[in-house]
């Protein structure tokens, strides 16, 4: 494969704006930096990336060893529909964290399927008479549904530090991962984990939570797995078992521009989606991927199936402006419930993920525990 500068050169850029770096390399603590200084290096960084990734797949052969999307340090996809996982994250087993008194646990769901779930108790007061339960949460990992793991460390440190902060006990889903496992896999996986949580299914679950105070929240594409399992709930007659759903830079994608969002974002995203779920019959504007696209009934906004949402998003993340549209489709929806919307001000995707001690995490983490202590 022809050596592809710009595309080595685009990643570099993307993964420093996704950690914020450029906020702090910058400019001063404290100064707020111009909102065009990180459009134009957005832009320049999926210039690169889309130029190099249409090069890739104009430049594959006919045969099945023929790559046809390669993302430097994360994946690489073949014709033949077999992915090579260059990123390849740490695994941390369960047990308890002596700083936080957080433990976890791993419970095999479905040994056929691989389906499993770490499940995160906070330290507990001193025994009483009568031990205050705790509220439910369960999480689906981000990763374009291509790569992590709910048992990554990137993954175990977040949701143990959101068990705390939240005082949840928090059920982490590891679900079967795209292209390999064809889509419905993740959504069905990520269901039958929600199903058995709600019904207390496990010692843990069944002494210290309160399945009456439920909650779904993920990042990225889990962001989306959330979106997509209330308009299930919804369907099935279990949306009144959720109170509330934390939607986190959420992935979804679309043909069409929605306001503020750019013509090359959009074409890594489909990218993105298509190597996912190459078989989605709207393409970018499946119902799955694309629940505001034009004629999407099925997408179900007027029926989502919790109490109350709280979509947040990053400002310099390039999914930004479609997550706003996302929350605004909701609200002009009709749907009878609350919504609430969080935007982070200079920073990119999933920073909280990558940068536990910066501020803006604190700040998105505080809102976070707010939603489900109820204000």
């Amino acid at each position: 494969m022809a050596r592809l500068d710009s595309f080595w050169l685009g990643l570099f850029w993307l993964d420093f704006l996704a950690l914020g770096f450029i906020t702090e390399v910058s400019f001063h603590a404290h100064q707020s930096p111009p909102r065009h200084h990180f459009v134009l290096q957005q832009e320049a960084a999926l210039y690169c990336l889309t130029e190099a990734l249409q090069l890739r797949i104009k430049e594959a052969s006919e045969t099945d060893d023929a790559v046809v999307c390669d993302i430097p340090t994360h994946f690489r996809v073949y014709k033949s529909g077999r992915v090579e996982r260059l990123h390849q994250p740490v695994f941390v087993p369960a047990g308890v964290d002596d700083a936080s008194g957080v433990a976890s646990k791993d419970v095999i769901l479905d040994a056929g399927t691989g389906l499993s779930v770490r499940l995160f108790l906070p330290k507990l007061p001193e025994p009483s008479s009568s031990p205050k339960k705790l509220p439910v949460l369960v999480y689906f990992h981000g990763g374009a549904f291509i790569i992590e793991s709910a048992k990554s460390a990137l993954y175990h440190n977040y949701v143990a530090s959101l068990a705390a902060a939240a005082g949840v006990l928090a059920v982490s889903v590891d679900y079967r991962l795209a292209p390999e496992h064809p889509f419905p896999a993740a959504y069905d996986d990520c269901w039958a984990a929600l199903r058995w949580a709600s019904a207390a299914q496990d010692s843990w679950l069944a002494e210290h939570g309160d399945v009456s105070r439920l909650f779904v929240a993920g990042d990225s594409a889990g962001g989306n797995i959330v979106h997509n399992l209330l308009v299930r709930a919804s369907s099935l007659m279990f949306g009144t078992g959720i109170e509330g759903a934390i939607l986190l830079h959420s992935f979804f994608v679309g043909s069409t521009a929605v306001e503020g969002e750019s013509e090359r974002a959009i074409a890594i995203t489909a990218k993105l989606w298509a190597f996912a779920c190459p078989d989605a019959a709207g393409g970018a504007d499946d119902a799955w991927i694309n629940p505001i696209a034009p004629g999407a009934a099925a997408a179900g906004l007027e029926r989502l199936g919790c109490k109350r949402v709280l979509v947040c998003a990053a400002e310099m993340d390039w999914l930004a402006a479609r997550d706003r549209a996302y929350y605004e489709a909701v609200v002009a929806s009709g749907w009878p419930g609350s919504a609430a919307w969080l935007e982070s001000e200079g920073v990119g995707h999933v920073f909280f993920l990558l940068k536990p001690d910066f501020e803006k995490n604190k700040q998105l983490m505080d809102r976070v525990v707010a939603f489900i202590a109820g204000s």
